[in-house]
């Protein structure tokens, strides 16, 4: 916090003194609320979770010229706090990380032109599918990174994204302590260089994450990782398809007492067909000699969005793991009074990816739709263990408002 509040004492005399100081400030409200009950059944523990809570952000974003500044508050009331939040103890219980928590959200400085943006202080960072670096969105509390970004466009078609990340806001709120902290702090690097190809965006990127907090795994997450990614869509008549190929080589950083390398791979493939829709993929979070967290990590990304909504994954298995999915679904633009109506269904096969064995299989279901400012959606996923984790049934039932 004190190399932000440097920043914006030096950057508040450049504001002042500049022509577009003179310009007229556009002040624009932010508000968000989200109401949810989450309800989570786990093999092995005596009582289920339940989770009611309400999450509200508001804020304010000042603009003039090419300069605004932005301040974002953020809350999280547990209203059926019948479950383990990962911050206050409830050995009976399944977790659900919702702790309650009050504060501060975002708060930055920004300067954006055609070719050049620079962003200072706690922002949002979500780089590509957000698998390595993301906003852990589905969290009440989110996940912010206390950063320096640069986002240059130096030629059309070719984008160079860049951040010193001090510190990262973690999902746990102002209670978070130990092995799940406030936050964690550390020197960074996220760094992206995107090519608009005829085929798809080509990206090289580079994250060199820095945990330097020993509660948090003994410094084992800092890691290296180096790696390519291809993503594109090409229209097919009426008929639209996706993809994306990824490969990445990890390896110990900075204090990590460990010393290994793991190697990541996706093969993803999305047909849209004006309604109808399906998928299909394949990952591997690679392993070393099967020692713990000597498997491909990543400690900073959206890790709900992958591997299935069950979340038996969140820390990579020492002997890694390959996800075989396959998705269908269906989409409206609108249904009556209700508008982007889709329903979806995934299935996964999991398994380890050092001396094969079946981890075990998922379902995930989701419903949503948008009815004026507010989508509702309802959501399940259904883990049936083999030789990993415990059997696990988690439902959601969701509201999200915003202005």
């Amino acid at each position: 916090m004190r190399a932000l509040s440097t920043l914006l004492l030096l950057s508040a005399p450049v504001l002042a003194a500049s022509p577009l100081a003179a310009q007229t400030v556009t002040l624009k409200p932010l508000a968000e609320a989200r109401l949810r009950w989450e309800q989570v059944d786990q093999d092995g523990l005596p009582q289920k979770a339940d989770a009611v809570t309400a999450r509200i952000r508001t804020g304010l974003v000042a603009t003039t010229g090419r300069w605004s500044a932005l301040a974002e508050a953020q809350g999280n009331l547990a209203i059926v706090p019948d479950y383990f939040d990962g911050v206050h103890p409830d050995p009976n219980r399944p977790l659900i990380g919702d702790p309650q928590s009050i504060g501060l959200y975002r708060a930055q400085i920004q300067y954006k032109s055609d070719p050049f943006t620079l962003t200072a202080g706690r922002q949002r960072i979500a780089l590509d599918d957000e698998r390595f670096v993301g906003a852990a969105q589905i969290r009440n509390n989110g996940q912010t990174f206390d950063a320096v970004r640069v986002e240059l466009v130096p030629v059309k078609g070719v984008k160079a994204d860049v951040s010193y990340v001090w510190g990262v806001r973690t999902v746990w709120g102002i209670d978070g302590t130990g092995v799940r902290p406030r936050s964690v702090g550390g020197n960074t690097v996220l760094a992206n260089l995107g090519w608009a190809s005829p085929i798809g965006t080509l990206t090289g990127f580079a994250y060199l994450i820095d945990e330097d907090e020993a509660a948090v795994q003994g410094f084992r997450l800092s890691s290296q990782t180096y790696g390519t990614r291809l993503a594109g869509a090409q229209s097919l008549g009426k008929a639209k398809l996706a993809y994306q190929a990824s490969w990445a080589r990890q390896s110990d950083y900075h204090r990590n007492p460990n010393s290994y390398s793991a190697d990541y791979w996706l093969a993803d493939l999305a047909l849209d067909l004006n309604g109808p829709r399906l998928g299909g993929g394949y990952e591997v979070l690679g392993a070393d000699k099967g020692q713990a967290l000597t498997s491909f990590q990543t400690p900073l990304s959206s890790i709900f969005k992958f591997q299935g909504w069950a979340d038996k994954f969140t820390t990579t298995p020492a002997d890694g793991i390959r996800d075989l999915y396959a998705s269908t679904g269906w989409g409206w633009k609108q249904v009556g009074p209700v508008k982007a109506v889709s329903l979806s269904a995934v299935w996964h096969r999991f398994e380890s990816d050092r001396l094969i064995r079946h981890y075990g299989n998922e379902i995930d279901l989701l419903a949503q739709g948008k009815i004026g400012r507010t989508t509702a959606s309802l959501r399940y996923a259904d883990y049936q263990a083999d030789r990993f984790g415990a059997d696990t049934q988690k439902l959601w039932l969701q509201l999200d408002w915003t202005i």
